[in-house]
């Protein structure tokens, strides 16, 4: 990494920067380092070397983020190297890394302040600005015009490869996909629909300013071409976090309802969603499921191991038995 480090500097004019990695977390694929100058975080560098995705979606998902902050979106911006590129492709010991730099974003994450949100602001402000600050990437997606491409929902999640992922003693879980996969072909696929959407937009990946409750997205890494609704139903389902004191199972539901009624006052404010698309909301949370369980197969077999039992548990039982809502029903 120090060879790939050295190599970076003098791509960005970052020689009087020291670097600090950001601690991995599981099913990570990058290598993240916090780039200081003069002691102030300004840039975070990315370091990509697992060699499963090709140069040209780096570029795509690079291009995609310059799009979105050159057109005011709250992302944090790609920064070109020296040579104008927005992904540089080096080497060390014979192999490929690619490398982007990224603006800092200001502020902070929710669990980095203990998932408190700011002092004297009601917790709703919150919903609201992910809500705002999500329908705002969805708004120029729409009118997105690429140059290189970013794969479909179906180039991954098709059941010729999930078959492969999945060992053979998944075979009911299996078969509950392959049905859920047939219910998404029948979705419709129009451009209010259908387009670049984040793919992992949820607490993890965007800053709060405390000062102001201002919204910075980062970590494009799995954007992809997918119903928009699957950002929004990551929401839905991340409100669960929110609502765990409360014991009662239809109290708790209808507490996530109410979040997730605020993120869509936020979101409409920037673009909108069909009716018709959201009472799918159901079926979209079960793509989101799909996508979970599939990445802790993915992140374990890049271990050489299986996963944790009790990661899938959850989701495939909600899966093979039709439970809707992720399980977190009115009881």
């Amino acid at each position: 990494m120090s060879s790939i480090l050295e190599q970076a500097k003098p791509l960005y004019a970052l020689k009087d920067c020291s670097f600090t990695p950001v601690e991995g977390h599981e099913g990570g694929r990058n290598d993240i380092f916090i780039v200081r100058r003069n002691g102030e975080n300004q840039y975070v560098l990315r370091v990509s070397a697992l060699g499963d995705r090709s140069e040209e979606e780096y570029v795509a998902e690079t291009e995609l983020v310059r799009y979105l902050a050159q057109n005011d979106a709250p992302v944090a911006d790609v920064i070109p190297s020296i040579r104008g590129n927005l992904v540089e492709r080096i080497t060390a010991e014979g192999k490929a890394a690619y490398v982007s730099l990224f603006s800092y974003a200001k502020g902070m994450l929710m669990s980095e302040n203990g998932y408190r949100y700011r002092e004297g602001a009601p917790l709703e402000e919150y919903f609201h600005n992910i809500g705002k600050a999500l329908g705002a990437i969805h708004r120029l997606s729409k009118e997105y015009e690429p140059v290189h491409r970013r794969p479909d929902y179906f180039d991954k999640y098709n059941m010729t490869y999930l078959d492969r992922l999945f060992p053979v003693e998944y075979g009911e879980l299996k078969r509950a996909i392959a049905n859920r996969l047939e219910a998404f072909h029948a979705l419709p696929k129009d451009k209010d629909s259908y387009g670049l959407v984040h793919f992992d937009f949820s607490d993890g990946n965007y800053h709060i300013d405390m000062a102001t409750g201002a919204v910075t997205v980062f970590d494009f890494d799995n954007c992809m071409n997918c119903w928009y609704m699957f950002d929004l139903a990551n929401l839905w389902l991340h409100n669960e976090g929110w609502t765990r004191s409360e014991t009662d199972p239809k109290k708790r539901f209808d507490l996530m309802q109410r979040f997730f009624g605020v993120i869509l006052q936020g979101y409409r404010t920037e673009t909108d969603v069909s009716e018709e698309m959201l009472e799918k909301l159901p079926l979209f949370i079960d793509m989101v499921l799909i996508e979970n369980v599939a990445d802790e197969f993915e992140s374990s077999a890049r271990e050489g191991e299986l996963p944790d039992g009790e990661d899938i548990k959850a989701p495939a039982k909600c899966l093979v038995g039709n439970i809707p809502f992720a399980g977190f029903g009115k009881g």
